[in-house]
């Protein structure tokens, strides 16, 4: 018999986070243990209220699964989601832990290696952004949190804050169409690499009309599987998240069907702890772009947290997950 508790907890950021949609002080995630009496796994979720989730609601969703839930049955009686993502990650650790093996054994992958990870300059004015990207300039890959209708200062103030630095943009939903193709050739310009999903999910067939000078990313727009169809000429990456898909289960199939249709893949994550990007790291292998930076941003993390180093965020240790 599979047991499972739900609890919350708050992890400082190191500094203010800012996106289009807000700002935060912290990391407010949902972690879930799944024991068998002997041993216990446990994974992390981010409950995101853009997509109607919240600490409550989310714990709830959890708290109402049968008991002895499994992996197979789990993808069937939740959506993909934040919950169906702790629950998810939580019973391949316990699996692993109950085979004596690590996860990508059980998966029949090749062991992972480190990645080189984007790391995030949160939304603030020019001159905040352009110190923050000077202080920061050491990094390969820079990504900028955008979003609003006068970004082009931005832009050009990261540029010069960070002048060797690979730079990605994430508008958050935060542009529209007309914004968007006037920036564009901007973005080339100042060598973006790859756009993160310039227009409102739901809002973006206009990315088919128009004109794509790089790579653009799907998102909001991308959650699993079910997603793909809808995204045919308009994006060229889709941005893999476990708490989008619902977990590693999903976020491994939606991969390998993203590939076969020829999308690039990047590995994002929501703002959490090494708890939530360890069985990211496995997804992340080959990405042509990894954006697991969320432990980065913390003042305080797990107890035996992800390493991160010139070559990028490695795999977890036993200890932590997996």
């Amino acid at each position: 018999m599979t047991k499972l508790t739900v609890t919350q907890e708050n992890f400082r950021l190191a500094e203010v986070f800012t996106i289009s949609r807000g700002s935060r002080t912290e990391a407010k995630v949902v972690t879930v243990r799944a024991t068998d009496g002997v041993h216990e796994g446990w994974g992390e979720c981010v409950p995101y209220a853009r997509y109607g989730e919240s600490l409550d609601s989310v714990t709830a969703q959890i708290e109402a699964l049968p008991e002895d839930i499994r992996r197979a049955t789990l993808q069937e009686v939740l959506e993909p989601g934040a919950a169906r993502n702790a629950v998810d990650c939580a019973l391949w650790d316990l699996a692993a832990k109950q085979a004596g093996k690590r996860v990508w054994d059980m998966l029949d992958l090749p062991a992972p290696i480190p990645m080189v990870t984007a790391y995030t300059l949160s939304l603030a004015s020019p001159e905040e952004m352009q110190a923050s990207a000077a202080k920061h300039a050491h990094r390969p890959l820079l990504k900028i949190k955008l979003g609003t209708p006068d970004d082009m200062a931005r832009l050009e103030a990261v540029r010069r804050g960070a002048p060797k630095s690979d730079i990605i943009v994430d508008a958050n939903e935060g542009w529209s169409a007309e914004v968007y193709a006037d920036l564009a050739p901007h973005l080339v310009r100042l060598g973006v690499k790859l756009v993160e999903q310039p227009l409102p999910a739901g809002q973006d067939d206009m990315l088919a009309e128009i004109e794509r000078p790089l790579p653009v990313c799907a998102d909001e727009s991308c959650h699993d599987r079910a997603s793909l169809p809808d995204l045919k000429g308009k994006y060229d990456v889709i941005n893999i998240k476990l708490d989008k898909t619902g977990g590693l289960t999903e976020a491994l199939e939606l991969r390998k069907a993203a590939r076969a249709e020829g999308y690039g893949i990047m590995v994002g994550c929501m703002v959490g702890t090494s708890l939530a990007m360890a069985p990211a790291v496995i997804v992340a292998q080959g990405a042509r772009v990894v954006d697991l930076d969320g432990p980065l941003l913390l003042a305080e993390d797990r107890a035996e947290p992800l390493k991160y180093d010139a070559d990028g965020v490695h795999p977890p240790a036993r200890a932590l997950w997996g």
